[in-house]
Parts: structure tokens; C-alpha cells; sequence
């Protein structure tokens, strides 16, 4: 069993900062995988083990993305005759990336915490697609997690150099590399970028070639792989669950299942980092309040029509935009339910003791 240090699982001074809001004489650990009725951890200097969660946990949580995560830092009670644990507390995040549950709600589903870069990877076959390529980014931008994107199978296509160039058209400030994770061509790039220490996490839809990348970074046959379809690009779900994996080169690596769908909880700050150019355009604008659709005077529209800014990129801002203000009202109209909730809740509890203590007055 390797008993790796806090170091090597990506203990730092924010986390370290916590320890003293927490009772003495516990010990820590590293959420490595989320399994249907326990998890994995990785306790520094014992190794992994299985863990359960306290009940008092799973009653205070009032959603799922409230419960640990893969990527999180808990608080355990070690059993050590049995060789295992008991999750007892969780460390303040860092940082969550998250998305919107498929289907029409506002339900958070976390897909790694405490994570320092994104490694977006898309293929360069049949899989291509600018629009999902923007999106993930702004879904990473807004967690405050800084991207990196990954074009896979450049060796499926004699234009790469063009695909490389369209992409790094819409993201000027965020690094690009096109790599062929099957014949090993590329990736060495890639792990120059992973310092040891650094979390990162492999975001992409079934079929890009995650898994081959993660046994290259690994240097093992640790996943099994599936061809995707020649004739879309797309791919059966090799990974099943989020999993973090310790790399030779020191760095941590969660890995995630393919991801057909990445719906926003929110992009506020995301859209901003995103298309940065439309926002300073939009500083030009006549009216402070410009919704860059139909006001005279908007640069924004004024950069479009003279080709400084691409129909693509404008139309992908118009419609997260819109994602975000629906989500925004949605969250808003949520909570307001909720208090209401509460608020009846306690007005029927005030009444329920009045009228006690009025029956015993009797």
C-alpha cells in the first residue's frame, strides 16, 4: 500500500488554514472515487481505504453536492483494526466544478473540487464542434478553474493545423495543443504543462479519447478503451465514475465520464473571461445597459457587421447569455419557495407550542 504525503495529494495553505475549526485528533484524507455506497480515500501516510459517511452528514446535507465529492478533502475517524473509515467533516472547497443536472431543474452536480487546471479535450475527428468547445470553457472560466485544451486524433486528419488554428481564434489566452494520445505523438506537451501537486481534471464527451490519454499519462493500460463510430465520432462510456489517479510526474488527475450534455448552473463570470473581446466591445457601447441585439449605437453589433467579431462567437454569447439570465430566475424563484416554506413551517410550530401552553394554562 503507498502511503503518499499530504503534499503529493494536493495539500496546500488554504486547506491547511481550516485545520483549526475541526476537533484535534482526527485524521485527513483525499476523496479518490465516489462509489454507489461508500468511497475511496486516500489517507496521507496510510494509503487508501473504503469510507463511509456519518449519519449526522448525510442528515445535515440538504443536496447531494453538499456530500464529498471526488476531489474533496474530508475529516475522518480512522478504524484502524478494520481498515476503514468514517467520514466525519468536510473541508471548505476551494473551488467546484460543477454543471446543471440533465433535466429541468436547478440541481448542482459536482464533478471534481479543489481542482487547479481543465484538460478539454476534444477530438479532431467526426467529434469536432466549436460550439461544445465554448461552452466548456465558459463552464470552466466560471469555476475559476483556469482551462487547457487538448485536440485529439490529429493523426485521423490531414487539416490539424487548420483545426488548431479556428480553435486558438476563439481563445487567444488559454493554451492549445493537438496531440494523437493513441500513436504517444504530442504528449509529452501535455505533461510539461501538469506540475506536480496540481489537480487537473479530463472533461470531454464519449469518444474523444480521454481514456487512451490517461494510460499514456500514466504509462499503463490502467483503462479500457473502445473504438468510436467512424461515422459521428462518437463513443461508448468507458470511465463509469469520477476517479482521481496519482501520475508519475507527481501531478493528480481526476478522470470523467464522457459528458454528452454540460448544462450551466451559472456563467456570469465565465461568459466575462470567455469572450472578453465582446465585453470590452460592449465598453464602447452608447447605452451602458446595451443587450448587443438591437441598439443603435452597439459596438458590439458594429464589430460583427465589419467582421471583427465572428458570427460564432456572437452567437454563442447571445445564447448562454440567455442560459444564464433562465438559471438566474430559476434559482431565484427556488429560493424564494423555499423560504416561503420555511417561513410557513415556522408559523405552524409558533402556533403548535402557543396552543400547548394554553392547554396547560387550563
Amino acid at each position: 500500500m503507498n502511503k503518499y504525503a499530504e503534499e503529493d495529494l494536493g495539500w496546500n495553505s488554504f486547506l491547511e488554514q481550516q485545520l483549526d475549526s475541526f476537533p484535534q485528533g482526527l485524521q485527513k484524507g483525499r476523496v479518490s472515487a465516489e462509489n454507489k455506497t461508500n468511497y475511496q480515500l486516500i489517507l496521507p501516510g496510510i494509503g487508501e481505504v473504503k469510507a463511509e459517511c456519518a449519519g449526522k452528514l448525510l442528515y445535515n446535507a440538504e443536496t447531494k453536492s453538499e456530500l464529498p465529492k471526488t476531489g474533496d478533502w474530508v475529516l475522518v475517524q480512522y478504524l484502524e483494526d478494520e481498515q476503514k473509515a468514517l467520514i466525519l467533516d468536510l473541508f471548505e472547497r476551494q473551488n467546484v466544478l460543477s454543471r446543471k443536472v440533465a433535466c429541468d431543474s436547478t440541481e448542482e452536480q459536482v464533478m471534481a473540487s479543489h481542482v487547479d487546471k481543465v484538460l478539454i479535450v476534444q477530438g479532431l475527428d467526426q467529434n469536432f464542434n466549436i460550439n461544445r468547445l465554448i461552452r466548456s470553457v465558459v463552464l470552466v472560466q466560471e469555476a475559476g478553474i483556469a482551462p487547457i485544451i487538448l485536440l485529439n486524433k490529429a493523426d485521423l486528419i490531414q487539416d490539424a493545423e487548420a483545426k488548431v488554428a479556428e480553435v486558438k481564434a476563439h481563445f487567444s489566452k488559454i493554451p492549445v495543443l493537438a496531440l494523437s494520445a493513441l500513436l504517444n505523438e504530442g504528449m509529452a506537451l501535455v505533461d510539461d504543462l501538469m506540475n506536480a501537486g496540481e489537480t487537473f481534471v479530463l472533461l470531454g464527451s464519449s469518444g474523444v479519447g480521454k481514456s487512451t490519454l490517461l494510460n499514456r499519462l500514466i504509462g499503463a493500460e490502467v483503462m479500457s478503451t473502445q473504438a468510436s463510430r467512424a461515422v459521428d465520432g462518437k463513443g461508448r462510456h468507458t470511465t463509469t465514475r469520477r476517479e482521481m489517479h496519482l501520475l508519475p510526474n507527481g501531478s493528480i488527475l481526476i478522470d470523467t465520464p464522457g459528458t454528452r450534455e454540460l448544462q450551466l448552473m451559472s456563467a456570469g463570470e465565465g461568459l466575462v473571461l470567455t469572450f472578453d473581446h465582446i465585453s470590452e466591445l460592449g465598453q464602447q457601447c452608447r447605452y451602458k445597459d446595451c443587450s448587443h441585439e438591437v441598439e443603435a449605437g452597439c459596438a458590439v453589433l458594429e464589430a460583427l457587421e465589419d467582421g471583427r467579431l465572428s458570427r460564432v462567437d456572437y452567437d454563442n454569447y447571445l445564447k448562454l447569455k440567455g442560459e444564464d439570465a433562465y438559471m438566474e430566475s430559476r434559482s431565484s424563484q427556488k429560493a424564494y419557495l423555499k423560504k416561503k416554506a420555511r417561513d410557513k413551517q415556522l408559523h405552524k410550530d409558533i402556533r403548535s407550542v402557543y396552543k400547548d401552553r394554553k392547554f396547560k394554562s387550563w
